[in-house]
């Protein structure tokens, strides 16, 4: 069969032969070999790659140019993005219009690009969403396009026919700054690919400058300045060894990780949520959901043998996902956690079988000189480099030309000046413009060009002032021309230039970091941010601890029968820690503060306190602002359980506030609100301390005032009052004093040891019994806890309860002196004095 159609086609060419026409022989794979290689050749150079000078595709290159030539500047009005598209398709690019759309929204998108080469005015899409379409949306160039064309009328490129030879357009732009790097750029040509990735602008130039001083920098000096990627997006860049391969070789693959926290969701009554706040380059957030929702409910398989069954779901414990993003805070995307689970596990589970982190590969397939070459970093800056150096040396070129010319007619006019009544007579004696500018150039020694000009000049210009501002002119044209002939004569020179430009541009148009880098090897990094701890938290007893210095945790939840081994074998956690309440790690308690404010706060993002033989460090806990929203000069000053069996049967939360107000707080608390006030103050007092009661019969409440009074009475002589209660008298203060401490004590409970009381006035200190204070009654005046030395007026520090320790203002430990059994001793000297105090806590 083959054959015979072989045959068949010899015949027919035979038969053209005969009739005069010219026929070419060729074989069928010879010209499918020929015209795929042209084609090919027409995708690479014409569509696909970028140029490594200007790191622009073809028809990005005359999207620009075209608007260069309207005049679509930064400072003009935008027009409609159609107008554009249709000159430059019927002028320069004869393609499809949707194609030469899609590469001007590019350029206009922020989320894409770290320098936008398009102003654009209305819907330009977003990762997940295409754009308006070209006859609703408004362009014009950016003030970075600008960087690109500025020097296009200097002579600095060169230029050829556009597709049907009307008009002419640049083969290359100036580019004043690395483009290519900066924004990076796709594209699939016949049989390879280009994939490189975004870089920051001001750390870009800062490599390409220092390439400039020291050509032989090896990729490690250029790193110093280009650490890695700086993508629009942000996000983070794991594993910078990656990174540094594919600056070598210009090839690799980076991993690139969304910007995710983890806290209490706002009004989720105890869940924590993971709000998302960047993206990894490319991805938007209805794709994260739709990877989310896939995971929650199981793949559905579309092939295969098990058609149309679901996978198993892999992705546990969210409640829910909200999309929050908008122009004004940009992205946030809030998954919601179930109750109970660890938000950091979550996040991990998230991070490997969502888009959260994906990775990029990097393929800096470029055209130099119109051959495909894949290049490093150190390769990409050289082009980018020599390019400038010819651009800058074209540019010196045509400015040096144009001052000379201008020069050569000023010096012409000069001439003509000192002999001003001859050139005029002259020329009204000569009977044409040839036979005057004949006479001109053999009378006066001036040039063709000299003397046409001064016959085309006005003659009331050649006047005596004129020859002041001509000679003027003739020294800054001279000065000129020597400083741009120093450019050309001197490479040191014309690299300096160059750097000094690209310093403006860094300058000007630099932009703080948006991606986070963190280094190492990919496979480490990754196996290093896998948190520790199973997905779902069991709801374990746990104590919350606020420490002296306003700083929260949570003990490690742990079984009963392990508190009770701990407590038996004598391990005893120590340190300076102002309220301890018993809770459990899925539970929640009320925070107190100064003002009378009190919010519920959930215990499992309370960071947990790593334990080292038996001993804790509380430094390692959350400051209270990182919790709620305090108020300036708002501390917190207590803690309280909310439900569990810490709470049950007892009285509520006792609080003593500086002029000498007591109040219990039924614990009564609001069902649907997680902020409320638990006292009403009046204009200028605060809360000193919030204690919970736990049994009023055998509790004692006490105050301690600045002029070094002590006030113990039953807590059974205050009645509880409820919210808006404002309390009642507590202690009689006498004149200029007020209550520097407040707190409950238990005497009659001696496993927690005994109640001291400790005072300072700032150099003395002196630890009591409590057991020396004599109880009285509520609203009375106290009993001397601390005899004033010469020049001492007031405390400044007091604190009762049980295994006193005392802390400086950064939570350093401060040993205090023996227990000193006269009430009214006047203490010891102490080298900084306790500005805090705080107790020791037990596991019980």
């Amino acid at each position: 069969m083959a054959r015979r159609k072989k045959e068949q086609t010899r015949v027919d060419l035979s038969a053209f032969d005969q009739a005069g026409a010219r026929v070419i022989d060729n074989p069928i794979t010879t010209e499918v070999e020929d015209s795929y290689l042209e084609y090919a050749y027409s995708v690479i150079h014409s569509r696909a790659l970028p140029d490594a000078r200007d790191g622009l595709k073809p028809v990005h290159r005359r999207i620009l140019w075209s608007m260069h030539e309207q005049n679509h500047r930064p400072d003009r009005p935008y027009v409609k993005s159609a107008r554009i598209v249709g000159d430059v398709m019927g002028r320069y690019h004869p393609h499809g219009n949707l194609a030469i759309y899609d590469a001007l929204v590019r350029l206009a998108q922020d989320f894409s690009l770290n320098a936008p080469l398009i102003d654009g005015h209305g819907n330009f899409g977003s990762p997940d969403d295409g754009p308006a379409a070209e006859r609703y949306t408004e362009s014009r160039m950016s003030r970075e396009a600008m960087l690109l064309v500025g020097e296009l009328n200097e002579g600095t490129v060169d230029f050829k026919p556009n597709y049907d030879g009307s008009e002419l357009e640049p083969k290359v732009l100036p580019a004043a700054f690395p483009n290519l790097l900066v924004n990076g750029t796709s594209g699939i040509a016949v049989g390879m690919a280009t994939n490189m990735i975004p870089h920051n602008l001001a750390e870009v130039v800062a490599a390409a400058r220092h390439l400039i001083t020291s050509p032989d920098a090896d990729l490690d000096d250029l790193m110093r300045f280009v650490p890695g990627p700086d993508l629009p997006t942000g996000g983070q860049l794991l594993g910078l060894d990656e990174v540094r391969r594919a600056y070598e070789t210009g090839r690799g693959v980076v991993r690139m990780r969304a910007r995710a926290n983890t806290g209490p969701l706002e009004g989720g009554r105890g869940r924590q949520a993971i709000t998302v706040t960047e993206l990894p380059y490319g991805v938007g957030t209805e794709k994260i959901i739709e990877a989310i929702t896939d995971e929650v409910k199981g793949k559905l398989i579309v092939s295969g043998p098990r058609k149309g069954q679901r996978q198993a779901v892999r992705l546990q414990g969210i409640a829910d996902v909200k999309d929050l993003t908008d122009r004004e805070h940009g992205t946030r995307l809030v998954i919601e956690c179930k109750v109970g689970v660890n938000p950091q596990a979550l996040l991990a589970d998230l991070y490997r079988l969502t888009p959260l982190e994906t990775s990029f590969g990097i393929n800096n397939l470029v055209l130099v000189d119109g051959q495909p070459q894949t290049l490093g970093l150190k390769a990409l800056l050289e082009v980018f480099l020599h390019h400038r150096y010819e651009v800058v040396t074209r540019r010196t070129t045509h400015r040096r030309t144009k001052r000379q010319d201008r020069l050569h007619l000023v010096e012409g006019l000069l001439i003509a000046l000192i002999d001003i009544d001859r050139v005029v007579a002259l020329i009204r004696a000569s009977d044409d413009a040839a036979a005057a500018k004949t006479g001109l150039m053999s009378e006066f020694g001036l040039t063709d060009i000299q003397a046409t000009y001064i016959l085309d000049t006005p003659l009331r210009r050649l006047t005596r002032f004129d020859r002041i501002e001509l000679e003027t002119e003739q020294d800054r044209l001279r000065t000129e021309i020597a400083e741009l002939s120093r450019i050309l004569d001197d490479e040191s020179v014309l690299k300096q230039v160059v750097s000094d430009e690209l310093a403006e541009v860094a300058s000007e148009y630099g932009t703080a970091r948006r991606t986070t880098l963190i280094d190492g090897d990919l496979k480490e990094v990754l196996a290093a941010s896998v948190p520790a701890g199973p997905l779902e938290v069991a709801d374990d007893p746990c104590q919350v601890i606020l420490s002296a210095t306003g700083l929260i945790a949570r003990s490690a939840a742990e079984s009963e029968e392990a508190t009770e081994g701990r407590r038996r074998s004598g391990r005893v956690k120590h340190d300076a820690v102002r309220a301890v309440v018993h809770s459990t790690a899925r539970g929640r308690v009320l925070l107190v503060t100064s003002t009378g404010r009190a919010f519920k706060i959930d215990v499992l993002p309370l960071p947990v306190l790593p334990e080292q033989s038996g001993t804790v460090s509380l430094r390692g806990g959350m400051s209270a602002s990182e919790l709620v929203p305090l108020e300036k000069g708002e501390r917190v000053v207590g803690l309280a359980p909310l439900g569990g069996p810490s709470a049950e049967g007892s009285p509520g939360l006792a609080l003593g506030t500086r002029n000498g107000v007591v109040k219990v707080c039924s614990p009564e608390w609001p069902v649907r609100s997680d902020e409320f006030e638990v006292i009403t103050l009046r204009d200028g007092d605060e809360v000193l301390q919030a204690t919970w009661l736990t049994d009023a019969a055998t509790e004692a409440l006490v105050f301690v005032t600045s002029d070094a009074s002590l006030l113990r009475f039953p807590a059974k002589l205050v009645r509880p009052q409820g919210l808006k209660g404002g309390g009642m008298a507590g202690i009689s203060l006498g004149a200029g004093a007020e209550a520097i401490a407040f707190n409950v004590v238990d005497s009659a409970d001696p496993q927690h040891g005994d109640p001291m009381v400790v005072t300072s006035t700032g150099t003395q200190v002196k630890v009591t019994p409590f057991a020396s204070y004599p109880a009285k009654g509520r609203a009375t005046g106290g009993v001397r806890v601390q005899r004033f030395l010469k020049g001492e007026s007031r405390l400044t520090v007091a604190w009762v309860g049980p295994r006193p320790v005392g802390a400086s203002n950064t939570g350093d430990p401060v040993e205090l002196p023996a227990p000193d059994n006269r009430r009214d001793g006047s203490g010891e000297a102490v080298l900084m004095g306790p500005q805090l105090v705080g107790h020791h806590i037990e596991r019980d």
